[in-house]
């Protein structure tokens, strides 16, 4: 140290507290409320098969072309 200086404590500042993701069981808990206060409310539940998607597809495919070569 140099003369004429004194030492100090370095301080933090207090952490900034920030919220902590809910746990899975109560994100669940959520869902299965808001699920049935939607079919209370006179919704429906449609079951979508294995394989059905929800795009259309307008423009047809698209291919990836890698390289220089001419098409």
């Amino acid at each position: 140290m140099h003369e004429g200086q004194t030492m100090s404590a370095k301080t933090k500042a207090p952490a900034k507290s920030r919220s902590k993701t809910p746990a899975a069981v109560e994100t669940s808990a959520s869902i299965e409320e808001q699920t049935e206060a939607f079919l209370q409310s006179g919704g429906t539940i449609q079951q979508i098969d294995t394989g059905v998607s929800g795009q259309q597809n307008v423009s047809g495919p698209r291919h990836i072309s890698l390289g220089n070569k001419n098409r």
